[in-house]
C-alpha cells in the first residue's frame, strides 16, 4: 500500500472537504482518501504508484490548490 500526504489550501467548510474527496476519489487507483478540514491535510492511499500530478489536478478541479512541499 502506498500513501501520500498533501496540504490543500483554501478549504473553509465541510462542503470543501466533500468536493476534494469526490474529485480525488475519481483518480484511477486511489483506494482511500482522508481530508482534514482543520489542518488542510489530504492523505491518499493506493495499491499502485500514486500519481502526484493527477492528485494535484483533482484538487484543482475541486477549486483548491495543493501547497508546495
Amino acid at each position: 500500500m502506498n500513501t501520500s500526504t498533501y496540504t490543500v489550501v483554501g478549504m473553509t467548510c465541510g462542503h470543501c472537504v466533500n468536493s476534494v474527496t469526490e474529485e480525488v476519489t475519481q483518480v484511477p487507483g486511489i483506494s482511500d482518501v482522508d481530508v482534514d478540514l482543520a489542518t488542510g491535510g489530504l492523505t491518499v492511499s493506493s495499491d499502485a504508484e500514486i500519481d502526484d500530478a493527477a492528485i494535484r489536478a483533482a484538487v484543482e478541479e475541486a477549486g483548491y490548490s495543493v501547497a508546495s512541499r
